[in-house]
């Protein structure tokens, strides 16, 4: 995707802000230009997904192109909404053995490839919500249904499917994910792969990628500052924000700099860290 962008934009700064797994479909959230220096503080969470799930096996990879490794009776529709309601909040996950979480420097799924016995250590997830619907089969043997989960990052859906059938007393794993939501990000107002390669493209300003972060208006003077990478006075509240030339766009306004408080004799201070030079020109 990255790289079809480039093509499309005529672009090399592209990059993402998260990959999605080789069977998912969905949201991929991606910045060029110098936008690509504001990823690391973009407000990408919650994740939202939906997946289908079947039941009566589990797999090595977790999804539908993986070995079956368990099978178990079909879980009733009174236990899968009980073991839901059990993996919401703060719990301990264990990653899957396909994943890209790193061992001794090589990723997980390339020594899973390789037939080497792979073993990762539980890490704390957090689940804000769960909801189960669509079943396919009857209420007490269960084959399919639908998962939507919103969640933080480095929460495996595979695996929360994974373990939603164990506790419901059965097997299962995913044959279809879909990534909704990133933060401020919705797939809703995402461009297809096919208008890309079209060239169908309307990027979205720096100021979307920035919501819910303060806004400050520049000045003149401040302006001609900011774009010198010169602090300059702190009129709104919050650890960051993004300092905006106001008399562009239709009122919208241009990012100048996204920047970081700082305190001084002057008073606090907005020191930027990334400076989008051209927004003032």
């Amino acid at each position: 995707m990255v790289a079809v962008a480039r093509r499309a934009l005529g672009e090399q700064r592209v990059g993402h802000a998260g990959t999605l797994d080789p069977f998912a479909t969905g949201l991929l959230v991606l910045l060029t230009g110098r936008a690509t220096r504001l990823m690391r503080y973009l407000h990408d969470e919650p994740k939202g997904y939906e997946a289908v799930l079947s039941f009566g096996t589990e797999t090595d990879t977790e999804d539908l192109y993986g070995a079956v490794i368990r099978s178990a009776p079909l879980p009733t529709r009174a236990a899968l909404h009980a073991a839901a309601g059990r993996l919401v909040g703060e719990t301990d996950q264990v990653p899957p053995a396909y994943s890209a979480k790193r061992i001794d420097g090589k990723r997980a799924y390339e020594l899973a490839r390789e037939g080497t016995p792979v073993v990762l250590a539980p890490v704390r997830i957090t689940v804000h919500a769960i909801a189960l619907d669509e079943f396919d089969g009857a209420p007490d043997a269960v084959e399919r249904c639908r998962l939507r989960v919103s969640c933080a990052g480095g929460t495996y859906v595979r695996s929360l499917a994974r373990d939603l059938a164990r506790d419901a007393g059965s097997a299962a794993h995913c044959v279809a994910l879909r990534r909704l939501e990133a933060g401020v990000f919705s797939v809703a107002r995402a461009l297809s792969l096919e208008q890309l390669r079209a060239g169908n493209i309307s990027l979205e300003s720096p100021l979307a990628a920035l919501a819910g972060f303060p806004r400050q208006d520049l000045t003149t003077d401040e302006l001609r500052q900011v774009i010198r990478g010169i602090d300059v006075e702190a009129r709104t509240e919050g650890p960051f924000a993004a300092l905006v030339d106001a008399d562009v766009h239709g009122g919208e306004g241009t990012l100048v700099a996204f920047a970081e408080r700082r305190p001084s004799e002057k008073g606090d201070r907005w020191q930027p860290r990334v400076v989008m030079r051209d927004a003032a020109k």
